[in-house]
């Protein structure tokens, strides 16, 4: 069985990992770890230091944390083949600067999911929302 310490070490170098592939590192890229019925529940979260936001990047649930970031890892290296690509416009309630942001997403309603993670859905006005074409 795996000491505590090697779950750590572990799970720090998967972390480590799955920034360098992303390309996106400190407190630009979150891990929000829960437990839920048994299961560990991990939720990355980008945070875009422009207009200082917070979108759901992916979630992915497994046994512990070992389990769960190895799943996300897994995401990260082939989401780009099975998911679109998603250009949304939106604005902040109290901004008068349009935005744009992308999302990789099964469909528009994952996509703007993404986009409405852990907010009030009135804090945003989205204009539109486009699936790229593929390159």
């Amino acid at each position: 069985m795996e000491s505590k310490t090697d779950v750590h070490v572990e799970s720090a170098r998967i972390q480590k990992q799955i920034e360098n592939h992303l390309g996106i590192s400190g407190s630009s890229l979150l891990f929000e770890f829960r437990q839920m019925d048994n299961k560990t529940r991990l939720d990355l979260i980008t945070v875009n230091p422009r207009h200082n936001q917070s979108f759901l990047f992916h979630t992915e649930v497994g046994y512990d944390r070992v389990d769960v970031l190895r799943k996300m890892w897994e995401y990260v290296q082939n989401y780009r083949d099975k998911e679109s690509s998603y250009t949304v416009q939106w604005m902040a309630r109290d901004d008068k600067e349009l935005n744009t942001s992308y999302f990789r997403a099964r469909n528009m309603y994952e996509a703007l999911d993404k986009l409405y993670f852990s907010r009030d859905m009135n804090t945003i006005t989205v204009f539109s929302v486009v699936m790229n074409p593929v390159s």
